[in-house]
């Protein structure tokens, strides 16, 4: 079956996307996976009107309202490979199949590398966290860490001890620069220069931080700016270019959220260096128009 639009990602930014190009009554097919990013977290905050709100129930929902629409379709699976073809592109699926359409919308988002600590990966998304505005006001005036992973961690510092006590932990690392340590000093924020050696609480929750030297660092949450990479090789053999951010690649798109490849539009993650889920949703509001316009004229 062919369609108008493919849009390869089910999450915020693929849902929203979808909406609106079922609600122009065009035929959108939706291949996903079913494991967005932020599946590690309990409750999705910042958003409007879903302040607190479980992630995995918001996108439930989305995609109840969404398969409502009787030009939806989705299909859960892995695509691995896209082509151009005459009058649009073909996508191949895991399972083998193809499906064809006149567009193509990349939103299969980004994942997190974590670093190899013990204790770390388990307490993701739970004490140990990427955003602050995402989840520091849960941890406020509570004893709050950085782990020093990019040149970034220094800059995250110095934000994250607006809310709490904070200490960035280099690791090991080489001190921060000069002007850095007059601005770490000048917000407060701690260094500890010994190696990390492992993360300690009870289940999900975090209590202190074990250090290369034996010594215990109490803290209640740890944030790390994770370097991202993309869930799917799909935008390189598409040729779509890419652009570096202080976190990872990210897709180059245009204000309609086109990629330079005419045709192929990305949204969400993959085309930001900063990342919540309101500004995945409004790409994928802005894709689902740009398509249909596309369509159209």
């Amino acid at each position: 079956m062919r369609h108008d639009a493919i849009i390869i990602g089910g999450s915020f930014a693929g849902l929203s996307a979808a909406m609106y190009i079922a609600r122009a009554r065009r035929s959108v097919c939706v291949i996903d996976t079913g494991s967005p990013r932020n599946r590690f977290a309990a409750h999705s905050h910042g958003f409007f009107a879903q302040d607190g709100s479980a992630p995995g129930t918001m996108l439930a929902t989305a995609r109840s309202q969404v398969a409502a629409y009787p030009t939806t379709t989705f299909v859960g699976g892995e695509a691995i490979s896209a082509a151009k073809t005459p009058d649009g592109f073909s996508v191949e699926l895991a399972a083998g199949h193809k499906l064809e359409s006149s567009r193509l919308v990349l939103a299969f988002g980004i994942r997190d590398e974590l670093p190899a600590i013990p204790g770390l990966a388990e307490r993701w998304g739970s004490s140990v966290l990427h955003c602050p505005y995402c989840h520091g006001y849960e941890f406020g005036g509570q004893r709050l860490g950085v782990l020093n992973v990019s040149p970034m961690s220094a800059h995250q510092a110095m934000l994250v001890a607006e809310w709490g006590p904070t200490t960035l932990y280099l690791n090991g690392a080489a001190d921060p620069d000069d002007e850095s340590l007059v601005q770490l000093r000048t917000r407060g924020v701690a260094i500890e220069p010994a190696s990390v050696c492992g993360l300690h609480g009870d289940g999900s929750q975090l209590s202190a931080i074990e250090l290369g030297d034996g010594r215990m660092s109490g803290v209640d949450a740890l944030f790390i700016g994770t370097r991202t990479r993309f869930n799917s090789d799909i935008a390189r053999q598409l040729g779509c270019a890419t652009d570096e951010s202080p976190f990872g690649p990210i897709i180059r798109t245009d204000a309609a959220k086109l990629t330079t490849v005419p045709g192929v539009y990305a949204a969400g993650d993959i085309t930001r260096g900063a990342h919540n889920v309101t500004w995945a949703s409004a790409d994928g509001v802005t894709v689902g128009m740009a398509v249909h316009r596309s369509l159209i004229f």
